[in-house]
């Protein structure tokens, strides 16, 4: 992002970037295996046929223990006769109406759509009890929390009794800014204006440090403090998983009317030019899409009431950019981490060379920083390439550095005379091939080789290996010459190579007005 906040500081008062909205799934994980259930049933000496009066008994057990009476004796339940009723929207309405300041706000108990259990028969007439989808009864708890500020907790009331918690970063992170005596002003769950925006994001930074596990139990033996007596002899502690998570970049202009004069560009060419393979790196992914990908990219625009906005989706997952106010939102969602890599570890592997790898990102709390990091680069891999759509330098004060002949970059020997790379020319066919290689966006995500660069220039296969040696050698001379040129720079550690924060803009320029015809030049001209 060091790009665009160079390009636009003088316009920009501030950044914030962190978890928007979260979602947690609580799930007893022994009850989903095939004979999860059949076990509980065994341990606890309950006959299968007595399955269902079990478990309306235990339902009973739970509904009685959780904050329900509670709320009706202020006079803070509903009963909603449709799950899709708005329960946020029914929520705030209760807490304007009692002016609830902190703690419970209400219970909302509907009829839903889940997982659950019942009983069956199999073709020997033996019965058992098998998981299926189903309907029962759910109990919202809304809190405002002293510490996660608004949230809710959704108890399943029947067998496997799976819990679901949402809470908002943006909501924490003004709980945390109150007690600071930090100043700010808040727009829906935006900050077009914070009193010290380092000290607000080092408080953003504080919530990745949180033990995720001790906060989402604490929040479970609140709303359901049966478990794990319930389950008598197979008592287990709820594993979390993250279900569903948004990470947002907020950049906050000084005035609205400062970004609106970028905002309508950025839309328009983002609708125009991002294509499918431009969208798979923002979101990190790399590769290339093959005839037989399943790989789903869809682009949409919509205005709203607080402004406009354009959304990629890649499967399930998405990234999208927006403007409120004087705010620029650039958020990512992940519904499917599966479908993300992340240079994580991996529990089964031992021996210490293998231990960090680009592996799929697991929908564990214990990944959660890997989802900041993969969250943190699409953002800011989609505002550098933002930044490059609003140019006001002249192509001139692009090309003509490039033209000349500059020193070479340094290597691991000192040399008492200095060497030179040549200069380029735009126009000429073989540096403009050069030029367009290094532009492809999926270079982006994890840098180009040397081999690579090989299978970009060379549509054609090498017949022996000393045109392997020749053609290699030949891209280590480009490279040289992109990195004294200031185009590329060096990944440490590695023989990777990714754009410098300039080169982008300065190639695009290049190759517009290489590409440009005579009509456009003149009429722009005039």
């Amino acid at each position: 992002m060091n790009a665009f906040l160079q390009k636009f500081a003088l316009v920009v008062a501030g950044v914030l970037q962190g978890f928007d909205r979260v979602v947690f799934k609580g799930k007893l994980r022994e009850l989903y295996r095939p004979d999860g259930m059949n076990c509980l049933l065994g341990v606890n000496h309950v006959r299968r046929g007595q399955f269902k009066a079990y478990a309306a008994e235990t339902t009973k057990k739970v509904m009685a223990a959780s904050l329900l009476a509670k709320a009706k004796e202020l006079d803070r339940f509903r009963y909603l006769n449709s799950g899709s009723t708005d329960k946020e929207e029914v929520a705030r309405a209760i807490a304007l109406k009692h002016d609830v300041r902190e703690g419970l706000v209400c219970v909302l108990q509907c009829v839903e759509p889940c997982w659950t259990f019942d009983t069956a028969k199999k073709p020997d007439g033996q019965l058992i009890v098998r998981g299926e989808r189903g309907k029962c009864s759910h109990l919202y708890h809304y809190f405002i929390h002293p510490r996660f500020g608004w949230m809710y907790v959704r108890l399943q009331t029947w067998f496997p009794f799976e819990l679901q918690i949402g809470i908002n970063g943006r909501e924490w992170l003004a709980r945390q800014m109150d007690r600071e005596n930090l100043k700010y002003t808040r727009s829906d769950n935006k900050f077009p204006w914070v009193e010290n925006w380092h000290r607000a994001q080092e408080l953003f930074d504080e919530q990745q440090r949180t033990d995720w596990v001790e906060e989402l139990n604490a929040l479970q033996r609140q709303v359901h403090p049966t478990h794990p007596d319930l389950l008598g002899d197979m008592a287990r502690d709820y594993n979390w998983t993250v279900f569903q998570s948004e990470f947002a970049t907020d950049v906050a202009f000084q005035s609205a009317r400062e970004l609106e004069a970028c905002f309508e560009r950025w839309l328009r060419q983002a609708w125009l030019t991002y294509d499918s393979v431009d969208v798979l790196r923002f979101l990190g992914r790399s590769g290339v899409i093959g005839k037989k990908s399943t790989v789903a990219v869809e682009t949409s625009q919509h205005a709203h009431f607080e402004g406009k906005r354009i959304k990629h989706w890649v499967n399930n997952n998405s990234l999208k950019m927006y403007s409120h106010a004087n705010v620029l939102r650039v958020e990512m969602t992940i519904n499917c981490p599966e479908e993300i890599k992340a240079f994580r570890r991996s529990n089964t592997v031992l021996r210490p060379r293998w231990s960090y790898m680009w592996r799929p990102l697991r929908r564990s709390v214990e990944d959660i920083p890997h989802r900041v990091v993969v969250g943190e680069k699409a953002n800011d891999r989609y505002l550098e390439t933002l930044a490059t759509l609003v140019e006001t330098r002249t192509v001139r004060a692009f090309i003509e550095p490039l033209t000349r002949r500059v020193p070479e970059p340094a290597g691991r020997k000192e040399v008492s005379t200095p060497r030179y790379v040549r200069g380029l020319n735009p126009l000429k066919t073989e540096d403009a091939n050069l030029l367009t290689a290094l532009s492809d966006p999926k270079w982006m995500v994890q840098g180009l080789r040397n081999r690579d660069l090989v299978t970009a220039l060379y549509t054609d296969t090498a017949q022996d290996d000393k045109e392997k040696r020749r053609r290699s050698s030949r891209v280590t001379r480009l490279l040289r010459l992109m990195r004294g040129h200031g185009l590329l720079d060096k990944i440490p550690g590695t023989h990777r190579y990714q754009l410098a924060p300039e080169a982008r803009a300065k190639i695009q320029s290049v190759l517009a007005l290489r590409n440009a015809n005579a009509d456009q030049l003149t009429s722009n001209a005039a």
